[in-house]
């Protein structure tokens, strides 16, 4: 007998799979900043898609299929290029999800400031920095303590909270969105016509801030362990991650398009426009007192994701740590298996950075710049992987990979020198000031960028040249020795083995 999710074989169905991966990314948070740039904002969503979500899709498909132990994204880079370079990629990922998360927060803090029955009131609420820093660390240390419960409880604050919070919002944006533009008789504001979807690329201003797009479509890596549950892999895991990224690039661009129909571009706010968008087609509609309620539920989807969050990068720290390439006092857990003084320092870290919002020029500059330094460390991340899958494909050729980018050396090369290339040219323009949003002098936000980048990449070398033989826990069994090490080969090397990972530690 089978079930919707599962075909006749046992596996994850194709649909099932798509579905998996569009929930893992899927968030209403940014779509304001992209509906800056009205009908234009399909081809940054197509264009990120082509050269970033399907390249980090497939290309992590075949890194987790051939490297499955526990690591991760560590494991992958490791393999390629050694334990420090490994440390670099998965301190990306943790200090990139600890910068996010002010950013994520501040969007729930504005929902929560538009539950108030004065429109202009809630506006200007959303705009004291005050308020929302308080806000902003209090939704971050409760989703800490909750996290701290361990699986049990996140869990279901993920589950429920991303229906109500991302997926039934997202579907009332987008068919409110869409009968406002049909049936209120009322102007869009935003040109409908077929010359506005390619960008002006003489103004260089218009591609600046659409290299936040990238930031949307990551996570899709995190489900493609997945792949091992999908029947005949090499033909319907493909299929599976057409399906979401086509579904994905769907929701996003009709989003965006939602809210520009309704909001002049003039009056787009990156932390409130979503907000004003779900006030203005209620109102249209005669339901305002929906409104309240639309904001309750985008808060709760801001608590679920953050929940989601905390717990999953610092729980892939603490497996590397327990690997011995931590201190002890970074691999304490509590009753519940958690990574307990990994997340407490992360929530110190994010309410040290959270004191941002106080010292900017306003809100949506703060937002904006930790926006795009969450996009600078992730992508940082990305590089590597991608650059880890092509060295990989010579230093260790016969290595069995269950689902493989086909096309030999060349297909691996065309799909994730694409992923390189396109994370590599959003990475640069991370690092120009966007002239749409007040973010202080460029000099200040480039430097603001430069130096926290450049620190943050930093602080893994220097843990790793400092690291001690007593950091490793003989006790620990759970972290397996990379290939390389039980085969007595090295990384720089080409290691002909032809067996499979994770029969060399038995």
């Amino acid at each position: 007998m089978t079930s919707i999710n599962k075909t006749k074989k046992g596996g994850i169905s194709i649909f099932a799979l798509a579905m998996l991966n569009i929930v893992a990314v899927v968030s209403l948070r940014g779509l304001p900043a992209e509906a800056e740039y009205g009908l234009s904002s399909i081809f940054y969503y197509i264009f990120a898609a082509v050269v970033f979500l399907v390249p980090v899709s497939l290309v992590a498909a075949e890194l987790a299929t051939g490297w499955s132990e526990k690591g991760g994204v560590f494991r992958w880079v490791g393999e390629a290029f050694g334990p420090r370079v490994a440390l670099v990629a998965i301190f990306m990922l943790w200090i990139e999800v600890t910068v996010w998360f002010p950013t994520a927060l501040t969007f729930g803090s504005v929902s929560l400031a538009f539950m108030g029955p004065d429109q202009s009131w809630d506006q200007a609420l959303s705009q004291n920095k005050f308020f929302v820093l308080g806000i902003v660390l209090a939704i971050y240390w409760l989703a800490t303590f909750i996290a701290l419960r361990g699986t049990a409880a996140f869990s279901k604050v993920a589950k429920w909270g991303g229906l109500i919070g991302t997926v039934i919002p997202g579907v009332v944006l987008i068919v409110l969105g869409f009968s406002y533009l049909f049936f209120s008789g009322r102007p869009p504001q935003v040109q409908l016509s077929w010359d506005n979807i390619i960008p002006d690329f003489s103004n260089f201003n218009n591609v600046v801030l659409a290299a936040s797009i990238f930031l949307f479509y990551a996570g899709m890596e995190m489900n493609a362990i997945h792949v091992k549950e999908v029947d005949d892999a090499p033909r319907n895991y493909p299929i599976a991650i057409a399906i979401a990224a086509i579904g994905t690039v769907c929701v996003f661009v009709l989003g965006t398009l939602a809210i520009a129909f309704v909001i002049p571009q003039k009056d787009i706010s990156l932390t409130q426009s979503l907000l004003v968008a779900y006030n203005d087609m209620f109102a249209w509609a005669g339901i305002s007192w929906a409104a309240p309620i639309m904001a309750a539920c985008l808060a709760l989807g801001v608590l679920a994701g953050v929940v989601g969050w905390v717990a999953g990068p610092s729980s892939a720290l603490l497996v590397v740590a327990k690997g011995g390439y931590l201190p002890r006092f970074w691999q304490y857990t509590n009753k519940n298996g958690m990574a307990t003084h990994i997340m407490m320092a992360q929530a110190f870290l994010v309410t040290m950075i959270s004191t941002v919002f106080v010292v900017l020029p306003s809100v949506q500059a703060a937002y904006q710049i930790l926006s795009q330094l969450t996009v600078v460390l992730y992508l940082i991340m990305y590089l590597l992987m991608f650059a880890a899958a092509i060295h990989l494909r010579y230093s260790q050729p016969n290595r069995p990979r269950p689902y493989k980018i086909p096309g030999g050396g060349m297909g691996m090369w065309i799909i994730a020198g694409v992923g390189f290339s396109g994370s590599l040219l959003a990475f640069v323009f991370s690092f120009i000031p966007p002239s749409q949003i007040t973010v202080g002098s460029p000099e200040e936000y480039i430097g603001f960028l430069v130096v926290l980048t450049v620190v943050f990449v930093s602080v893994p070398l220097f843990i790793y040249k400092a690291r001690k033989p007593h950091w490793k826990d003989p006790a620990v069994t759970d972290f397996a020795p990379f290939t390389w090490e039980i085969e007595s080969t090295h990384p720089g090397i080409i290691n002909p083995s032809d067996k499979v990972t994770h029969t060399l530690n038995q």
